[in-house]
């Protein structure tokens, strides 16, 4: 089945250049020019992943990320002319999995766009993992603490599911980097950190026992707490 992309991007230039080279590769392109009308689209023809301008007229693009991930875990790629640190966190705050800075290369993009899409698909055999009271299902992508059911964004799942596959192991930045999100940040980024906090918040919404630990300078580990 040939996987849906929305492009949302007001520049006439760039939408032509995506619309292309999307397609080139086999994608199925629906794009707007505006947030009303790329939400519009959304609605009717749900994407597979959806690429989103922060720039846009009407509603931002900021906006639209927060309603398309208020309606569900579809994969957003930002792009965008703003390059700072603060900028790319306000956009993955918003649910955005990805941020790319314009001027973009197209095949890095499309790198980006092969890993999203992977690690969006279901698993062939969900499999239950269970740390101390904590639990979560790979097939409903649902977590559990005790009887307490933790709504999770798509990164918040993938890093809890990367804790939970490795208890007791400390993993670093940089194998964090590389299992979530699939590329590094820089070394300026702190949103390992940001997104180890929305974590700990859920998990500890009934202050149950901290679970996910620091290992100051080398990285985090699923522990009971001493």
């Amino acid at each position: 089945m040939t996987a849906r992309i929305l492009v949302i991007e007001d520049d006439e230039g760039i939408l032509t250049f995506l619309r292309r080279g999307l397609a080139y590769e086999g994608y199925e392109v629906f794009d707007a020019t505006d947030g009303k009308t790329g939400l519009s689209i959304a609605r009717d023809h749900p994407p597979d992943l959806v690429v989103l301008d922060l720039m846009l007229p009407g509603i931002d693009g900021l906006e639209v990320c927060r309603r398309l991930r208020a309606g569900g875990d579809v994969p957003i790629i930002i792009l965008t002319a703003k390059d700072g640190v603060n900028d790319r966190i306000v956009g993955l705050d918003m649910g955005a999995d990805d941020y790319m800075v314009k001027p973009f290369d197209l095949d890095e993009l499309l790198a980006r766009i092969r890993a999203l899409m992977r690690r969006s698909q279901p698993s062939s055999r969900p499999k239950v993992y269970q740390f101390a009271d904590l639990s979560l299902d790979t097939g409903t992508r649902q977590a559990h603490r005790g009887e307490q059911i933790i709504t999770l964004t798509a990164k918040e799942y993938e890093l809890l599911e990367l804790f939970m596959r490795h208890p007791r192991q400390v993993l670093t930045r940089d194998v964090i980097y590389d299992s979530v999100w699939g590329y590094d940040f820089g070394g300026e980024s702190n949103i390992i950190e940001v997104y180890v906090r929305y974590l700990r918040q859920k998990l500890e919404d009934t202050e149950a026992d901290r679970l996910i630990h620091t290992v100051r300078g080398v990285g985090y580990v699923l522990r009971k707490t001493d």
